[in-house]
This record gives structure tokens, C-alpha cells and sequence, in this order.
């Protein structure tokens, strides 16, 4: 019956739009956290976001910097950037973009409810110097200043005063503001309805001014997205034609996906890396049977998880091959850092010799937290993982959450052992530095998505002087030192990198993107 519902939800969701132009109809396991695009730093939700918003400096399909809202930028010292605004541009509602809207932008995505600060601190702070002007003056020198731009989202001020939405909302207070479900953009789509959890539909903005440098090659008019959580609905629909795209098809799904001559699959690697976290910092566990000391406090501990975990096994069966497995714990190798990427081997007995070290003979309990339509076979990852715990005396308890609810969750630090992924387009560590594995700022955000809370001073000092170095090959040694210091103490237990397959009729035609975004102006339907 559950089935059942969902595919009648899916046909009355997609009549919607059927009737104008070329509708793609897509689905997904999970859903948009929210329409404010400086609330929730998750990829999926940013996958929208970008959609209806431009930001200063954009990607193409191959993820290369290229101007965006910004035609042009100079680097007027070392902590002063200005960039120059493209004329002629207008937000979804008429009203014409200029310097306000990027000041009033950075200055909201740098409010302490936004996921963005740390990435928009480090760009500095804006100021108008006239109406297609703007300078950002840091604090300090920003090697990634332009990677950090392509992340913060231009909003219009004069429209986000109007509607009381000038600071982002409390996505883990679970605030509702007019900017949950309303947004007023730039960029090439227009959002015409949200409906959490059920559809989301666009149409494109007529008046985009990347259209015009031929930047929208698809002819697609409207966009018709519905969260379908169930891996065996969405393959149906897929097969019987009820949607068009699935971001996400179910490894089991594949072999029979490519047996369909309706159907296409897309392969390639996606720049994510997927891993285990632990509560360092309480004195005692959340969710666990000992009393009185934390045992993830305990590096052998930590030591124990990882050699406990078959990747071999996780890869072959769990993710049947779509997977690359790594002990590199960022989105991206890096050139000449083979150290970095290896693994701790399997060694079950070395993991049971290392609990009893550590003063856990017995072993103990804990639950393990995941998401469970976030990543490539998420909840089934934590099911064989606790498994192999167990069988070295760590007994796991997997508790699964859509990533609704989980997030909140983590961000709570309401966890004791936890599953996040890491990636996105840009591939410079320092995304991965600052904001997962330093400790926690609160005055920039760095350490934001450090959710174990753990805080290691030469971490953190190598974090930051990677940060602030111009010099690239002094710069990269820091960078690799930093990884090799957290690898050391095992602060998190990386898995794999996802490879990413996408599902299609065979009218329909993509670019696949490492950055797993579904760029919907590039798509053409024959």
C-alpha cells in the first residue's frame, strides 16, 4: 500500500507541469532541506539553490572557475579583493542586481544560523564602492578566496527586507520562515512551488543572463522534482516512464536499468568521501553502557574501529563495486600523497587487542547514527559496519534517520558515533580543513561540521597556516602535514569515495558532473 501511494503521489506530482514546453520529471531519495540558501551547507539542498541563485564566481561542467555575477576580479593586496558586477541583471521579480545585494548576501551568509560562514568569513567583509563595485577586505590572506566565493549565494536585499527573512533561519530549531519556502534568485530557474518531502518545481527564468553566452544549451522549460525515498519505487517509475532522471539509482537496480533499451545509465566518480566520526569531547557517552569515561577519547579505541571494517567486503558486496576505497579523508586524492591515502588493514584480532589495551577487554555498546536516503546505500554501510563491530565486542546499535532529521541531529551533538560525507565541486582541502577537521570556532565557524568536537592544537595549527599561505608549494607540504596529523589520530574513520551512477530514459541526455549536481539548464529531452 506504502508503495502504492507513493507512485499515485509521483503521477498526481508530475501531471503538474506536463502541459507546457519540455518538463523533465526527476527524482531523488531525499529532499531539499530548505529554499534559504545560506541556512543548510548540504549538497543536495545547494543543488537548488544554485539553480534559482547566481553567486560572484560560478563553475562550468568541468567544475573550472568562470565569471558569474562577477565579470572580472583583481587582487588589490594581500587581504583585499574587488570585484566587478555585471550590468543588466535582474532578480526573478524585476528588480535589478547590484553591489547592496552582495553586501546585504555575505553579510547574511556570515550570521551565525548559516552553514556558509565558513566559507564567506574567510572572502572578508563586503562593502559597496558603487552600484556594480564591491571590495571584501580580510582579515587575513585567503588562498581560496575565489573557491569560496562559488559558494555563497547573491539573495536580494530589498526582497529578503520586504518578506523578514534578513538573517537565515534556525534550520536545527526547526524554524519556518517565508525563505523556507519562497526564494527570489538570479540564476536559471525560477522556483514556483515547494512542497518539503513531496515535489519541488521550477521553470526556467526566460530572462537569464547566462542564456545569453549560451551557457543553456538544454531545452528543458520546467522542472519538475519529487522525492521518491523508496530505492524500488523510484527504479519502477523510472522503468514505466513516470520520471525521466534519478539522480541516485540503487546499485541493485543497475544491472537491470542497463538491460532496458528505454533506459540509460551514466557512471563517474564523485569528488565525496564518506567516513565515520566519534564524540570526543563529553566525559561520557551519550549513547553507550560505560559510565564514567569515554571510550572514543581513547585513540585505540578509535584504532579498534577502523581495523574492525572489511572495506574490501563494503565495497564489493555493500556498494557492489561503486565505491573507491581510501584512507585519504578528502573529497579528492591529492597529487603525491600515497601516504595520505592509505588505509589501516583489517585486522580484526589487532582490534580486539587494542579494546583490551585500552581497558576494554569486554568491549562496550554504542549507537551508531546514519542518514538513510543521503548517501549511496547509507543505512545498509552502518547495518555492515555494526556487524563487523560486534564481532570484535563493540556492540552497535544502528539508529537510521532521513536526512531531515539527522541533520539537526549532528548538529545538535547529539550523537556518540556518526556517518557524514564530505564533497562537493571544489577540491581544495582547505574546504575539508577548516570547516570538518579543525576544532570548533565559534566566532568564524570553522569547525562547524566537527561534530565529534574533538580539538587537537597542532591540527589546528596547521589548519590555519595552510589557510593564510600564498605560497603554493609551502602550502601544500602544510596541507599534507595537516592530513597526516589528523590520520594519526584517527579523529575519523574515512571509507570510500562514491562513485556515482545516474539513471535515464534514453531521450534524455546529461552532463555528468564530479560534483554530482544535475546542471537542469544543460539537459535536452528528444
Amino acid at each position: 500500500m506504502r508503495q502504492l501511494g507513493l507512485a499515485l503521489a509521483i503521477a498526481a506530482a508530475l501531471l503538474a507541469g506536463a502541459a507546457h514546453g519540455k518538463t523533465l520529471r526527476w527524482a531523488s531519495q531525499g529532499d531539499p532541506q530548505t529554499a534559504d540558501p545560506h541556512s543548510q551547507n548540504e549538497s543536495f539542498t545547494n543543488l537548488f539553490s544554485q539553480s534559482v541563485h547566481d553567486t560572484l564566481v560560478m563553475r562550468d561542467n568541468s567544475l573550472r572557475l568562470v565569471p558569474g555575477l562577477a565579470v572580472s576580479w583583481q587582487q588589490v593586496n594581500s587581504t583585499t579583493w574587488r570585484f566587478n558586477l555585471r550590468k543588466g541583471v535582474k532578480f526573478h521579480d524585476g528588480s535589478p542586481f547590484t553591489a547592496d545585494d552582495v553586501v546585504f548576501s555575505f553579510d547574511r551568509a556570515q550570521h551565525p544560523n548559516s552553514q556558509l560562514r565558513q566559507y564567506s568569513v574567510p572572502v572578508g567583509k563586503a562593502r559597496r564602492i558603487d552600484e556594480h563595485t564591491v571590495e571584501f577586505i580580510q582579515d587575513r590572506p585567503n588562498p581560496v578566496t575565489l573557491e569560496h566565493a562559488t559558494t555563497i549565494y547573491i539573495m536580494s536585499k530589498a526582497w529578503s527586507t520586504r518578506n523578514k527573512v534578513e538573517r537565515p533561519l534556525d534550520f536545527k530549531g526547526k524554524e519556518e520562515t517565508f525563505a523556507s519556502r519562497n526564494a527570489n534568485g538570479t540564476g536559471a530557474w525560477m522556483l514556483v512551488s515547494r512542497e518539503p518531502g513531496i515535489k519541488t518545481v521550477l521553470k526556467r527564468n526566460p530572462d537569464w543572463w547566462g542564456a545569453r553566452e549560451g551557457r543553456a544549451p538544454g531545452n528543458v522549460t520546467e522542472i519538475v522534482y519529487t522525492q521518491v525515498s523508496a530505492d524500488a519505487t523510484r527504479t519502477a517509475a523510472l522503468l514505466s516512464g513516470q520520471i525521466d532522471f534519478v539522480l541516485d539509482p540503487p546499485p541493485q537496480d543497475l544491472a537491470r536499468l542497463e538491460a532496458s533499451k528505454d533506459i540509460k545509465v551514466v557512471r563517474g566518480q564523485e569528488n565525496r568521501i564518506v567516513f565515520f566520526g566519534f564524540d570526543q569531547k563529553r566525559d561520557e557517552l551519550l549513547y553507550s553502557n560505560v559510565k564514567g569515561r569515554n571510550p572514543f577519547k581513547d585513540l585505540r579505541v578509535r584504532q579498534a574501529v577502523y581495523h574492525a571494517i572489511d572495506i574490501e567486503a563494503l565495497r564489493a558486496r555493500t556498494m557492489r563495486g561503486s565505491a573507491l576505497p581510501s584512507g585519504g579523508i578528502t573529497p579528492s586524492t591529492l597529487p603525491s600523497s600515497h601516504e595520505i591515502e592509505q588505509r589501516l588493514p583489517h585486522d580484526p584480532a589487532r582490534a580486539r587487542q587494542l579494546l583490551a589495551e585500552a581497558g576494554l577487554p569486554n568491549g562496550f555498546e554504542v549507537t551508531l547514527d546514519c542518514p538513510n536516503n543521503r548517501y549511496i546505500n547509507d543505512e545498509e554501510i552502518c547495518i555492515a559496519v555494526a556487524a563487523m563491530l560486534t564481532r570484535v565486542g563493540i556492540q552497535t546499535k544502528v539508529t537510521a534517520l532521513p536526512r531531515v532529521n539527522y541533520f539537526p541531529k549532528l548538529e545538535k551533538l547529539d550523537t556518540s558515533f556518526f556517518m557524514l560525507g564530505w564533497g562537493g565541486a571544489i577540491t581544495d582541502a582547505q574546504t575539508t580543513l577548516s570547516p570538518v577537521l579543525r576544532s570548533f570556532d565559534e566566532k568564524t565557524g570553522n569547525g562547524s561540521f566537527n561534530y565529534g568536537r574533538y580539538t587537537n592544537p597542532r591540527l589546528d595549527e596547521l589548519i590555519d597556516a595552510a589557510a593564510v599561505e600564498m605560497n603554493v608549494e609551502k602550502r601544500r607540504q602544510i596541507v599534507w602535514d595537516a592530513l597526516k596529523e589528523h590520520n594519526a589520530q584517527v579523529h575519523h574513520v574515512p571509507l570510500h569515495r562514491q562513485m556515482i551512477p545516474w539513471a535515464m530514459r534514453s531521450t534524455v541526455t546529461v552532463v555528468h558532473r564530479a560534483d554530482n549536481v544535475l546542471n537542469m539548464e544543460s539537459v535536452r529531452m528528444d
